[in-house]
């Protein structure tokens, strides 16, 4: 058994050791500080982009779900295509109303557009902007917030108010640098005023992991009766729910699905969608860029640990007349073995808490060009000191077993 002193004796002849060959130890010890660094470096960046997809992912609705006709039912050349978007204010009406029919949607609200984009007309110049009739309780559901102004009310779309709610490049675009509210813009002869205007949500991760061309920042928002009436029609294109979560979504789409498709005996079919596919994009994302820079750090790590092993062997070598003599005074297999993975460890373990130190500078490196807020994880930082340790000790094992099963009359007799 050994005891507290032959560990602190241990421990002290492998410092020893390791200063008896400082250039060997140094190399060694780098080795596994890259490594190290890089697990560390790139456990952290990866939790902070999934941080940042979320925060986006959230600015948007993460419980938002989509109800709209399947467009592939109108491409069917075997089937009867009916006009129409299946869906109309009294399906929403009622849809809102109805507390039996869909108890996993919390509010919906209609959404209605245009497939193209029409010009928004400002002191004669027009601009080609995203139009969207929308409900009191579309701000809510999309998660969007108000820079100024106030929200559409119910009273706006009963008696069809020509207002907006501008998205701040919308407002840029059509007022320049000037405060658009109060102004006013026209849109097929009716002259709208701006009552509100958005705050800007990011979007500089959102367009990489979904490749998602609309820009929510250049939206304009009106009642939606106001483009109902110019389409002349009762239609709404989309019905946007929210539910109580993510995982209550898929009831909820469910729900409306199925309610929609019993009040037209089957006439229409309906695809609905939610959060989950952007939430799949962006995992899949960072699981790419997680895997790749955890490859470069287990090809480091994987370097460290054959420099560790080099130097355990050499140190075995050079060593051979010391074994044979600790041998003859009595030291155990078990004695020779922990020395020398102590001495392993203990390069591992410097490098890393030294490969610790450079990947926490590393992060805040990256952080600061690429323009976001990354933090170290101390999690990560555990793992990665646990995982230099553990290097340390695979590396010292066939070393130490060799040194431990060394013959003393032969070690002895080693020049």
């Amino acid at each position: 058994m050994l005891n507290t002193g032959i560990y602190k004796d241990v421990f002290e002849q492998a410092l020893y050791s390791l200063s008896d060959n400082k250039l060997r130890s140094i190399l060694s010890i780098l080795g596994i500080a890259v490594g190290i660094g890089a697990v560390m470096a790139v456990g952290s960046v990866t939790e902070g982009v999934r941080d940042y997809v979320y925060q986006e992912l959230e600015s948007y609705g993460i419980r938002t779900i989509w109800i709209f006709r399947d467009p592939e039912e109108i491409k069917n050349p075997n089937r009867a295509v009916r006009q129409g978007s299946g869906i109309s204010t009294e399906d929403y009406e009622f849809l809102r109303s109805s507390k039996t029919c869909c108890p996993a949607v919390r509010r919906v609200t209609p959404q209605v557009y245009w497939a193209e984009q029409k010009p928004v007309r400002v002191n004669g110049v027009n601009y080609l902007l995203n139009l969207e009739g929308v409900g009191v309780e579309y701000l809510t559901i999309n998660n969007d917030q108000l820079e100024q102004g106030r929200n559409l009310t119910n009273n706006d779309i009963e008696r069809r108010n020509p207002v907006a709610i501008l998205g701040p490049t919308a407002a840029e675009e059509l007022y320049g640098k000037t405060g658009p509210m109060g102004k006013s813009f026209r849109y097929f002869d009716q002259k709208y005023t701006v009552i509100g205007v958005l705050k800007r949500k990011s979007r500089q991760i959102i367009e990489q992991v979904n490749a998602d061309t609309y820009d929510t920042n250049k939206r304009i928002l009106i009642p939606y009766t106001n483009l109902q009436a110019i389409l002349g029609s009762k239609d709404i294109h989309t019905l946007l729910g929210e539910a109580e979560s993510l995982e209550a979504s898929v009831d909820a789409m469910d729900q409306v699905r199925t309610a929609l498709e019993r009040r037209y005996s089957g006439r229409f079919t309906y695809k609905t969608e939610n959060m989950q596919k952007w939430i799949d994009n962006a995992e899949n994302y960072i699981n790419k860029l997680r895997l790749t820079g955890l490859s470069f750090a287990a090809l480091a790590l994987f370097v460290g640990g054959m420099g560790i092993m080099n130097i355990m062997s050499t140190s075995v070598i050079e060593r051979t007349r010391e074994i044979g003599i600790r041998k003859a005074l009595g030291a155990q297999y078990e004695d020779i073995r922990f020395q020398f993975l102590m001495e392993a460890t203990a390069v591992s373990t410097i490098g890393g808490v030294i490969g610790l130190v450079l990947g926490i500078f590393a992060t805040y490196v990256i952080g600061f060009s690429t323009g976001y807020d990354f933090r170290p994880s101390w999690m990560i930082g555990i793992i990665a000191i646990s995982v230099s340790a553990i290097v340390g000790m695979m590396s010292g094992f066939f070393p130490s077993r060799h040194a431990a099963r060394m013959n003393p009359v032969d070690a002895l007799r080693h020049e």
